[in-house]
């Protein structure tokens, strides 16, 4: 079985990558390939890469304050480019009414500050063994 490949992504222009940078090991520690794009991605260059590297997962770390527009982007980005069974994941700092109106739109689980990174690589692969 391939290893479970996960992009993980920083959009706009929040230059705080602290998080993006201790899930991403900790994803690697998991067994899993990690991308990590860097700082001041665009939604399209996020789709892009995740195209390029057939990745399982895509998640975006996120303490703008911008998720409300982020997220609807990659997701429209991801419809125009047919990204089927890609999950779509993310955290930050994010309120629990816009986390479930991001839900309904079709973002995946969305990781406050604090969450443990087992929960977070538990679920992508959970996310990953249910699409196989």
């Amino acid at each position: 079985m391939k290893p479970i490949r996960v992009l993980i992504a920083k959009v706009g222009l929040d230059g705080h990558d602290r998080g993006a940078k201790v899930i991403a090991a900790a994803l690697r520690d998991a067994g899993m390939e990690v991308i990590y794009t860097g700082l001041r991605q665009t939604p399209a260059m996020v789709v892009k890469a995740a195209l390029q590297e057939d990745v399982n997962a895509i998640g975006v770390s996120i303490l703008s304050g911008a998720h409300m527009t982020v997220f609807p982007a990659i997701i429209n980005e991801m419809k125009k480019e047919g990204v089927e069974n890609v999950l779509l994941t993310g955290g930050g700092i994010i309120p629990e009414d816009d986390m479930n109106e991001l839900r309904a739109m079709g973002v995946g689980e969305l990781f406050s500050p604090g969450t443990p990174t087992t929960d977070i690589a538990d679920y992508i692969k959970e996310f990953v063994a249910a699409k196989a």
